[in-house]
């Protein structure tokens, strides 16, 4: 048996996750593994690094400065998500992420984004922390339109949502066979097709443009997917009870809290449920 974690992205909704995910090390639960996309990726990396409460203390913190998140960062950089605050300035001083713990931690952590030349998703495992990882983790959370294109070796990435929303496949073919999933949206939640402006916006890069032209046929398939292996018992699955309603940009930091805790509670609630699951 091999417990792996599967954390889907989301934007602001991935304070939802965070709350699982913290009363998850509040309770001294493992996995063998884990993958994250988009926010799954760059929140759900302090799962490794073994830090209780950093992304809703720094979002909470950060979430109204304009080198965070801002219009006037999308007009000068190309970058709604500043990248040199968010991914230098926060991480390497306002609050450190714990390179040596993350290191130390036997646990596999992989992140996907998507390859600007072909659409599909690219996986990196992330094994010390250092640049190059956290590169990967920008890219995975890059979403289009708002963001620049992350430049990693050979490929030129963007936001894995686009191509592979929720990685329970590629955790099952690296031999991960328990596996928990943290989405963000409730059950039955089915994603509408994108606007036909989108197209427009991403002619520049035509294999994303039709890569999120069939992004919800995608999504809605792996929900139908993730549905029949919750049913079956072969997956776990944690979910908010509904929509949590909350925006991709959230400036509000007692609404990051409110999702946040929504997160703890659905942990709490299914605790036995996740420790029985984990041991068979």
């Amino acid at each position: 048996m091999k417990t792996g974690l599967i954390m889907e992205g989301g934007a602001f909704r991935g304070m939802f996750t965070n709350g699982v995910i913290d009363v998850f090390m509040e309770e001294g639960i493992t996995f063998a593994g884990a993958a994250g996309i988009s926010a799954g990726a760059v929140f759900g990396c302090n799962i490794k690094s073994w830090q209780i409460g950093r992304p809703i203390r720094y979002n909470k913190k950060y979430c109204q400065d304009p080198r965070y998140c801002s219009l006037r960062s999308l007009l000068t950089t190309g970058d709604l998500f500043g990248v040199e605050f968010c991914y230098h300035e926060l991480p390497e001083k306002l609050d450190p992420f714990d390179q040596e713990a993350f290191r130390e931690n036997p646990m596999e952590f992989y992140v996907g984004a998507t390859d600007v030349e072909t659409g599909r998703i690219v996986y990196h495992r992330c094994s010390d922390g250092g640049a190059e990882d956290i590169e990967w983790m920008r890219a995975s959370s890059s979403m289009p339109i708002v963001s620049r294109p992350v430049k990693i070796g050979k490929y030129l990435l963007l936001d894995g949502g686009i191509s592979d929303p929720v990685p329970f496949r590629f955790m099952e073919k690296q031999g991960y066979d328990r596996n928990v999933c943290i989405l963000t949206q409730p059950a039955g939640y089915r994603k509408k097709p994108a606007s036909p402006a989108m197209q427009l916006l991403l002619c520049k890069y035509p294999a994303i443009a039709r890569a999120m032209a069939v992004r919800h046929d995608r999504y809605n398939l792996q929900m139908e997917q993730l549905d029949e292996r919750e049913r079956t018992g072969e997956m776990l699955m944690i979910r908010p009870p509904e929509s949590l309603g909350i925006g991709r940009i959230e400036k509000d930091p007692n609404e990051l809290e409110r999702v946040y805790q929504i997160g703890r509670a659905a942990a709490k609630d299914r605790l036995s449920e996740v420790r029985d699951f984990l041991q068979k």
